[in-house]
């Protein structure tokens, strides 16, 4: 990871173009709009947010989830995919074979920005590890090394207003919460309340997966308790509630905002682009 901040500096010296992107769950360490401002001062050119990649891989979970006949897991979480692989390979056919956000927006970001570096801003290291297994993403650092990047660069709190420049969608931005991902991809329409089971935190995840209830079809779950706003790079001085109550503060400022239709993230613009690895 520390390889990773020394990379991006360099990047940005050499004025090669960079695209950031933002996991929603950012709002847990920086404040909204000031980060979008921050990051265009340290030199990155473009700052998007992963919701509309949440968006366009909620339409495939939905798909898949119409007909299973078996429990299929989340993979959004790349903690919960490695725990699942070391310790469950019997139930790494029951993963969902869809990207994450992270991939997924990265995708979307290639196409429209195809000389740009990607950069992913993490609550998370495991997303690193992710990275490394897909060609779209550059390089992953979290919320304190960007910390520390803002600090160094003497980058302080702007009071400026400031939109992301691509791909705004609003109620994906509850994607950090635990059981976001089955409140916003509709699944509640073709599940029954009883077929779906939302676990965050892994010690509790490892306990269902000893004993899967068998009417479940669906499992939501992520690593860290509280969903990504529970990541070990977030705000270690607040609590998950309050946490969480930040990034439902961020939704409903977000929905008063006017976005010209240009930094929308419609649904043909991901024309072309699959999601889903089968």
């Amino acid at each position: 990871m520390k390889n990773n901040v020394v990379k991006i500096e360099k990047v940005i010296k050499s004025k090669q173009k960079c695209l950031a992107m933002l996991a929603p769950s950012f709002v847990t360490d920086f404040k909204y709009p000031s980060i979008i401002t921050q990051l265009r001062q340290f030199g990155i050119d473009k700052v998007v947010e992963l919701t509309f990649g949440a968006k366009m891989i909620n339409r495939d979970y939905h798909k898949k989830l119409k007909n299973t006949k078996k429990i299929l897991i989340s993979s959004t979480c790349p903690g919960v995919v490695s725990y699942i692989e070391n310790n469950h390979p019997e139930l790494i056919g029951n993963m969902m074979p869809i990207d994450s956000p992270m991939v997924a927006m990265a995708k979307i970001c290639k196409k429209y920005f195809p000389d740009y570096k990607i950069i992913f801003i993490s609550p998370c290291s495991m997303k690193k590890l992710e990275a490394e297994k897909t060609k779209y993403v550059d390089y992953v650092i979290d919320y304190q090394q960007l910390k520390l990047l803002f600090e160094k660069n003497n980058i302080k709190e702007s009071n400026a207003e400031a939109q992301f420049d691509k791909f705004y969608n609003d109620y994906t931005k509850i994607y950090p919460l635990s059981g976001a991902l089955y409140k916003t991809a509709h699944i509640d329409g073709i599940l029954k309340s009883n077929q779906v089971t939302v676990i965050d935190g892994i010690k509790d995840v490892s306990k269902f997966l000893e004993k899967p209830n068998k009417k479940v079809l669906f499992l939501d779950c992520l690593f860290c308790e509280g969903g990504c706003i529970g990541g070990p790079h977030t705000n270690k001085e607040l609590k998950i509630r309050d946490k969480k109550h930040l990034v439902k503060k961020y939704l409903k400022k977000a929905k008063k905002e006017d976005i010209k239709d240009c930094r929308k993230g419609v649904i043909k613009k991901a024309n072309g682009i699959k999601f889903s690895k089968d």
